[in-house]
């Protein structure tokens, strides 16, 4: 019988199209990933010989201070791109991978990124993950909106349900040949995946793939419980692309508003206008002043004493971190806000199986805002063990000469953060349960 079912399935010419539709979508996202795989790597690789020229270049041109040296070189971190990535590009197309930072003020630099064409960026990527959260539904609802119906408005239901010896079992084998369909489809894809774009068979790989799975499933059990109302055709499609507009489309854009007034930012913009407010007004205060705060902040560097002329290093470069000592406070809450909007998020986006599987996709490909925030914490860390090798170089006015500049190289930052197997599939299989016992039970009680 299952045989019988696929082959007439399959023998459909909208079956074929719509199979064939998604491929070719699905291997011009697999093309969209490969694309940012590479710029990506091009970007790094770019960023290395970049920084050993620039440091090169600048250490020959000025030999004889360090201090106004390191004013100018830029010491580069990189957040590491995962090969899954380019299934998933999340929010990595927008914000930097790779920061380039001076040991001047930090604020200033943090976010600096790439200038994109706005239009691209309204647009998007049409990366593997939007396929799968809004194509792959939109081809299920057209294979499985009038399983029943259509045979009872063509009159032929009455001839299915006498020659079958369990109509229940006949529509579970119908749903079977069209989630086995769609799951082959899926698992094409990924394994193309995989040789295509390099993806290594890791835990990461797993989780992308069962949540996939997770997502297909749910609404093909969406589409057994609207089926088991045993409504007419035309009601059933129009409430099923009702259910994908509302959950695909409505209720983010409803969500991203509540968090964004709920949990508002000051702008980075602000924040790098304080920091450098903060510094310039130095310019004009006693330099005893900004020392002494300096001191405060490093009390190890209060051995080097402010020489009695107009400019010093030290003085100069106390300016700078007053700068961000000053503004450390927005810098504190505008990294609280997005933390709390990730937070929010990820609670609310568990009661939303289409948010909750976005999310999920990104945060496995480390491109969430998660990952971000790790980064730009991390971008710190880096920063101020730069500045902790060079003041005392500086204040001490080192041999330029001296020091081994080819030692440094562009430094990753690996996230360090993991996701359980039961946070991403326990919401998708909750609900697929659910809507497969209440679809159950609207068959038991009907009379097929």
């Amino acid at each position: 019988m299952l045989v019988l079912l696929y082959k007439n399935f399959i023998r459909s010419k909208g079956t074929k199209i719509g199979l064939l539709f998604l491929l070719c979508i699905g291997f011009i996202s697999l093309l969209i990933g490969k694309q940012f795989q590479e710029k990506q790597q091009s970007n790094i690789e770019q960023a290395a010989v970049y920084q050993k020229e620039h440091i090169a270049r600048n250490a020959a041109f000025h030999k004889d201070e360090i201090g106004l040296l390191l004013y100018y070189i830029k010491f580069s971190l990189v957040n590491k791109t995962l090969p899954i990535n380019s299934l998933a590009i999340g929010q990595r197309d927008i914000n930097p991978s790779i920061q380039s930072v001076t040991i001047r003020g930090l604020e200033g630099q943090k976010y600096d990124s790439e200038l994109n064409n706005p239009n691209n960026l309204l647009a998007g990527n049409i990366d593997f993950s939007f396929v799968l959260i809004y194509l792959f539904p939109l081809l299920i609802i057209s294979f499985s909106y009038n399983l029943i119906s259509e045979e009872k408005e063509s009159g032929t239901w009455k001839i299915v349900a006498t020659q079958s010896q369990n109509t229940f079992i006949y529509i579970l084998q119908l749903f079977y040949v069209r989630i086995l369909s769609l799951i082959a489809l899926f698992t094409i894809l990924l394994l193309t995946a995989v040789l295509f774009l390099n993806i290594p068979l890791d835990q990461t790989f797993f989780l992308f793939y069962g949540l996939g799975i997770l997502y297909i499933l749910f609404w093909f059990s969406v589409c057994f419980f609207i089926v088991s109302l045993q409504k007419h055709s035309n009601f059933n499609a129009v409430l099923l692309l009702t259910v994908w507009l509302f959950l695909i489309i409505i209720v983010p854009a409803g969500i991203n508003a509540y968090i964004v007034n709920q949990y508002k930012v000051p702008e980075a913009l602000e924040l790098t206008l304080k920091q450098r407010n903060a510094y310039h007004e130095k310019w004009d205060m006693d330099k005893n002043e900004t020392v002494e705060k300096f001191y405060k902040h490093y009390p190890q560097f209060k051995s080097y004493v402010l020489p009695e002329k107009e400019f010093s290093w030290l003085w100069y470069y106390a300016m700078q971190q007053m700068g961000d000592d000053e503004s450390a406070a927005e810098s504190r809450e505008l990294e609280t806000k997005l933390q709390q909007r990730n937070l929010a998020s990820q609670r609310i986006a568990q009661f939303i199986p289409t948010l909750h599987t976005q999310l999920q996709l990104n945060e496995i490909a480390h491109a969430d805002l998660g990952n971000q925030l790790l980064f730009l914490k991390e971008t710190k860390h880096f920063h101020e063990k730069m500045r902790l090798y060079f003041y005392p170089k500086i204040f001490d006015n080192a041999d330029v000469s001296k020091e081994n500049w080819s030692k440094f190289k562009v430094e990753t930052f690996n996230d360090p953060s993991e996701i359980s197997f039961l946070t991403a599939f326990l919401p998708l299989l909750i609900f697929n349960l659910v809507l497969i016992g209440f679809g159950w039970r609207n068959f038991r009680r009907s009379v097929l």
